[in-house]
Parts: structure tokens; sequence; C-alpha cells
């Protein structure tokens, strides 16, 4: 490496400019704790851009952005996933009261919510989906996953909340037959990021080294 921490590659980033996408991709947190004041629509825009900049297979791009202003709407959002919170607990059985005591999204409370849904009509797509269609879900999930990223270099929250019926919320914001929601995102500014997930400081689980998940030449045995 130069003394300009270069790598000697023409199109390398500096070491600063390494340094700030690992500490990003470290301090990365799916908020659930936000403050109520709005997100201003230029950093909107930049986010929205950045999701869109998402590689994707085939180059379908089947992510689709609903952004929630109503009040009501957003309130009727927020009920659909209380409902499926409650369904969550019960099929924990002896972990229900446990699981009703983790705070599991923001949506009332966050500046900005957005629906990340997938549109009707995908199976035109047959480059790179053929054998493995549930590719459109890989490909959006990168998306999701620039606008988190993104947001965390603004130094905005993000939390993605997938307790709800699909069936139920394609109904709620009108989506054609085929098309189909797979996440709720809360967005917006918070007091504090968390110095770990939040579910690792709620004791709920542990993340696993990633030596237990790297393997070579073939499958191995979970721990």
């Amino acid at each position: 490496m130069s003394e300009s921490g270069e790598t000697g590659a023409a199109s390398a980033f500096s070491a600063a400019e390494i340094a700030g996408v690992y500490r990003v991709i470290a301090e990365r947190r799916d908020m659930r704790h936000f403050l109520s004041d709005p997100v201003d629509p230029a950093l909107l825009a930049r986010l929205l851009q950045a999701a869109h900049q998402a590689g994707s297979v085939g180059l379908m791009q089947p992510w689709r952005f609903i952004r929630i202003t109503d009040t009501t709407l957003r309130q009727r959002i927020h009920d659909l996933v209380e409902q499926e919170r409650v369904a969550t607990a019960e099929a924990l059985a002896e972990r229900r009261d446990e699981f009703m005591r983790l705070k599991v999204e923001g949506i009332l409370d966050c500046g900005e919510l957005l629906v990340v849904a997938l549109p009707d009509r995908r199976e035109r797509h047959i480059f790179g989906r053929r054998t493995l269609p549930e590719m459109d879900v890989a490909s959006a999930a990168c998306a999701i996953q620039n606008l988190w990223l993104a947001a965390r270099a603004e130094g905005l929250g993000m939390g993605w909340v997938s307790l709800f019926d699909p069936a139920a919320l394609a109904a709620l914001l009108n989506m054609p037959a085929g098309a189909k929601p797979i996440a709720i995102l809360c967005l917006g500014h918070v007091a504090e990021f968390y110095p770990k997930p939040m579910l690792e400081l709620e004791n709920w689980a542990t993340p696993q080294a990633l030596s237990a998940l790297v393997w070579e030449n073939a499958w191995q045995d979970d721990p």
C-alpha cells in the first residue's frame, strides 16, 4: 500500500474511505426506537437513490418503494403488525411473555415509513431466475441493505419490520395481484444507536461467530 493509503489500483479508495465502509457495516443496527423529527426530503431522495443503485439479477430491479404519508394508513399498518406480533408470541409458546416485552417496531414514531414490495408479472424475468425464482427477493434485499447502510452513514436509524400478513398489507395498499410486500421500513432520527444488536442486548439471541458459518468444499453440520 502506498503512503497515501491507496492499494495501487487506479480506482482504489483511500484508507480513510475504506475504513468508513467497514465502519458503517459494523455500526448498522436494526432500530426500534425513533424520534419523531421529520427527515429532510433531499436526504430521503439520496437514500432512495442509493437503494436504487443496488445490484439486481438480470437488472430486473424488482424493488418498489411505497412512502406512507397518511397518518390513518400508518395506524392501520401498525395494527396489522400488532396482530402478527400477538400471533407470533402465541407460536413461540414458552418464550411468549419474553417476546411480548420486546419492542419490535417503531411505526408510529419514525419520521418516514416505507413499504418495500415486489412487483407483479415478475415471472417474465427469466435471466438468473429460471431455477432460482427467489432471486427477486434477494435483489430487493440488496436495495434494502443499501438504504440501511446509507441511512446509518447519514446518522439516521432504520428498522426492518417483517411481522405482517403480506396479503393483508397488499390489500391495504391496493397492490395488484401478484405483487407482494416484503418489508416495512421505519426510517428516521434516533437519540442514539444501540451499541450491539438490540436482540443481543435483550438476551433474545447470541450472534454466531463467522468461523462457524464458513465451510470449505462441502456442507458441514452446524455446531
